[in-house]
């Protein structure tokens, strides 16, 4: 069975090539970008429209509620059953986003924990309101130094994962990470479901980068991201939900809040996050050896003559 990857940092074009590969290959798309599963928050996430889709038929996209979130292992179950009927139905899987970890889920399957007791989980919310991140950061920093160092402090997920796993097993996370990292050298080989795949990953010099994030944010801005964000909240949501403490949704609700005082403010806020964002995006790919790397908008042709050649 053969499946192409379409990865990359945020903003680089990822959706549009996959609906061109999709289109020429007789193919469908399977999103693997985490803040696209959720059916409440479009603008903020760059979700293709109808119209950008232009026909091509779009997987795990407005999958779930951001009152519920998924996690990675989650993904993997509902991912996998849907790339199996597409390919029984004759046509090509497309794996396209950025969230690199969904991605290692599908593929190579999840660090071997067991779920943690609900008691952890209120332990761990009721510390986290109280006092944000900070108390997870100095736990983090005794219990298990590795994921301390791995983790930016804005990842207030995964840090309170880290910290929530030390509290149910008495042993560090990182553990757990090693044994399953040297498992997953290569996205290539030794996947568990047995497919060839061909990973195209996309990227761009990083100036011009930064100025395809700005143009964005400032069009997600025009599109109504702020509006977005004003209906979710008067629909029930707090904005403490993980969905929307994601890049664009934090530093709306900052806005709304006061806390940000303008809007050229709020821009250069949502660009140096996205930025950094893609920083992780590349730092995590770039373990990835077994990939050929593009230009989106310079090596188009390169990148459909490699495609043609793995499907024949």
């Amino acid at each position: 069975m053969k499946v192409i990857i379409v990865s990359g940092p945020t903003a680089c074009g990822k959706t549009k090539i996959s609906i061109e590969l999709a289109k020429k290959f007789n193919a469908e798309v399977v999103n693997f970008d985490s803040l696209l599963l959720y059916k409440e928050i479009s603008i903020g996430t760059a979700k293709p429209t109808p119209h950008e889709m232009d026909g091509v038929v779009h997987h795990m996209i407005d999958v779930a509620t951001i009152s519920d979130p998924l996690n990675a292992s989650s993904y993997a179950e509902l991912a996998l059953p849907i790339v199996n009927e597409i390919h029984a139905r004759g046509k090509n899987v497309i794996l396209t986003g950025g969230s690199g970890f969904y991605l290692q889920a599908l593929l190579k399957g999840m660090y071997d924990s067991p779920t943690t007791p609900k008691e952890i989980l209120q332990r761990s919310e009721d510390l986290y309101r109280r006092e944000g991140i900070t108390p997870f950061l100095e736990i983090l920093k005794i219990s298990d130094l590795e994921s301390f160092k791995r983790y930016h402090e804005n990842d207030h997920y995964r840090i309170r994962r880290a910290v929530e796993h030390f509290w149910t097993h008495g042993t560090p996370l990182s553990e757990l990470r090693v044994s399953k990292d040297q498992e997953n050298q290569t996205l290539k080989d030794g996947n568990i479901h047995g497919w060839k795949l061909c990973h195209i990953y996309l990227n761009i010099p990083r100036d011009e980068h930064l100025e395809i994030i700005r143009v964005r944010t400032q069009h997600m801005l025009q599109e109504g991201l702020l509006d977005e964000v004003r209906g979710l909240l008067h629909s029930g949501f707090t904005g403490a939900e993980k969905p929307l403490q994601s890049i664009g949704y934090k530093e709306s609700l900052d806005y709304l809040a006061g806390k940000i005082t303008s809007i050229e403010e709020l821009i250069e806020k949502i660009t140096i996050s996205t930025r950094q964002l893609a920083k992780s995006q590349r730092t995590w790919f770039n373990r990835e050896k077994e990939k050929l790397e593009f230009h989106p908008l310079s090596q188009r042709n390169e990148i459909f003559e490699r495609v043609g050649e793995f499907l024949k």
